[in-house]
């Protein structure tokens, strides 16, 4: 965990966010399932204006309420609560009734027209002998609204099929306007400024758009009858405007490093001219050498306080202005530089670096890492003024960084632990936005899964929470990111045997165009390098395990 005195602001309690429920009522229709969306009043205290789904709190009496309902056998008490809750919002904001006659059929107008939206919906139902049709009302997903807001709720999005013959009348004082509507047209109508809608229901409009019928959208939600995701997002600056994530997205752990409360304080563009600070003692700058191999550049990072100096991670390319810009940063206060493997656009700025500080009274900072090994090849060359023992510690002032050797990508590659703030610098052994590159034969795909699980056991020793990798964002939750990319390695692998039993004869092109069908063809070239990787590893292997 990041010691609370490295935080760069102040830190503040979250609203504690209220229990609601909210249900997407789906019909089918000739151009593919339709939504039933609300305007929000206005004066409302939460998204005013906003295009939502029927729903609002849950409330004592929605407890109370299991009895009057129909559930299934897999429906847990809580989510037939919120189901409850659904049903009953669905009905005094729309005059919507999900629930059974005594027949078994579903309510029909004239139950509806028996009912007086401003009495308590619970015992109407019962007086009128219906029974709360629960069952037909799945978990689509769970929404905590964003740590920063002022009014946040603790939400399931349900779904259920709208029932034939009813018609939604608004109430008109907390929802007007029902309306309709394709999920891809509200998208396209929002991005043109027609039709506000809010970010949870962006994203779950994008996830409706990949299904159908809405039948579809109930089986899938029926498999386990727990919710197909779950997601409190953060947000941030890109831009010059405010922006949102979910866990899943690229920038969400670097919003949590730098603000774990939730405030919006950090700015995500890319910076090749300034440093950023992700933490009190940890700070980034971009090289200014993006492109398809490096994504929007190479991080270089350096850890440490003006009491203690820095250790700069990565020096990069050799460019004056970028090795500059890190002098001036650091005050010149550098002492040590840690390539973490030799590659062109991590190492070669360590010598350039290292002059700029020989005036300094400290002394020249040594350079730190592994040697070459005889597969590199020739733009990879490096040789540090001291190699470092693989669980060494660094130490510099307060600050102590673990040497973890980890090839794979490059024979000399290591990752550094600053265990005190449990953060993991990656190099390129695990990236932000993509995977790395395994090239042999400096590159090893045996190494590589076995560094991925060395990565994985430090993080359970020294509480390692998130990950600042030479390429891309920092990434939270770092051992699920490693244990998602090692699944990801060997999902990739199984295709690969696939496409070599498929093609016994086939050429590594050919292989590629099966295996990684999935990725642009563009990339089909790189791509070559890290299944050459995997061929070798079948290959090795003993007769019978691949």
């Amino acid at each position: 965990m990041v010691r609370p005195q490295q935080l760069l602001h102040p830190q503040r309690e979250s609203v504690v966010p209220r229990p609601a429920a909210t249900v997407l009522l789906l019909r089918d229709s000739a151009q593919g399932i339709e939504v039933l969306m609300t305007r929000r009043s206005l004066t409302a205290s939460f998204a005013p204006g906003a295009y939502v789904f029927p729903g609002g709190g849950v409330d004592a009496l929605d407890t109370a309420s299991h009895e009057l309902a129909v559930r299934r056998p897999t429906q847990s008490d809580l989510h037939l609560t919120q189901a409850i809750a659904a049903i009953r919002e669905s009905f005094e904001e729309l005059g919507i009734l999900l629930a059974y006659r005594n027949d078994h059929n579903m309510a029909s107008a004239q139950d509806i027209a028996a009912l007086d939206r401003n009495r308590p919906f619970a015992a109407q139902c019962a007086e009128g002998g219906l029974k709360l049709a629960a069952d037909q009302v799945y978990v689509l997903a769970h929404w905590i609204t964003d740590r920063d807001l002022p009014k946040r709720f603790d939400v399931p999005f349900l779904v259920a099929r709208m029932p034939e013959g009813q018609t939604p009348v608004a109430d008109e004082s907390e929802q007007f306007e029902p309306v309709w509507v394709r999920p891809t047209d509200a998208l396209k109508r929002h991005e043109a400024g027609e039709f506000f809608i809010v970010f949870p229901t962006i994203r779950t409009l994008q996830r409706l758009t990949h299904f159908e019928k809405v039948q579809d959208v109930l089986n899938a939600c029926a498999v386990n009858d727990e919710p197909l995701w779950t997601s409190c997002p953060r947000a941030g600056w890109l831009a010059g405007e405010e922006v949102r994530y979910m866990e899943h997205e690229s920038p969400f752990g670097e919003l949590a490093l730098t603000s774990p409360d939730g405030q919006i304080v950090h700015h995500l563009d890319w910076q090749s001219d300034h440093p950023v600070s992700l933490l009190k003692n940890v700070q980034r700058l971009t090289a200014p050498n993006p492109g398809v191999m490096t994504g929007p550049g190479t991080n270089t990072y350096w850890v440490g306080d003006p009491q203690s100096g820095y250790i700069v991670i990565d020096p990069g390319p050799a460019d004056k202005d970028h090795l500059d810009r890190i002098w001036r940063a650091t005050g010149g206060q550098i002492r040590m530089i840690v390539c973490t493997h030799s590659h062109p656009d991590h190492s070669p700025g360590a010598k350039p670096l290292q002059a700029l500080c020989n005036g300094q009274a400290i002394g020249k900072p040594p350079i730190l890492g592994l040697s070459s090994a005889s597969t590199a090849n020739a733009q990879s060359q490096f040789t540090p003024d001291r190699e470092l023992a693989n669980g060494e510690i660094l130490q510099l002032g307060e600050h102590s960084l673990k040497v973890v050797h980890t090839p794979g990508h490059a024979a000399n590659h290591l990752c550094l632990a600053l265990q005190e703030d449990g953060l993991l610098f990656s190099g390129d052994h695990v990236l932000n936005g993509s995977t790395t590159v395994v090239n042999p034969p400096d590159g090893n795909m045996n190494d590589y899964l076995e560094s991925l699980d060395l990565l994985a056991a430090q993080c359970q020793t020294h509480h390692l929470e998130f990950i600042l990798p030479a390429h891309g964002y920092v990434l939270g939750f770092a051992a699920q990111a490693i244990a998602q990319l090692k699944a990801h390695r060997l999902k990739r692998e199984a295709k690969v045997i696939a496409a070599m039993r498929a093609l016994p004869h086939g050429t590594l092109e050919e292989w590629v165009a099966h295996a990684y069908d999935d990725v642009p063809e563009r990339l089909w070239p790189v791509a070559a390098r890290s299944l050459q990787a995997h061929v070798d590893r079948i290959q090795s292997m003993p007769p019978g395990n691949n």
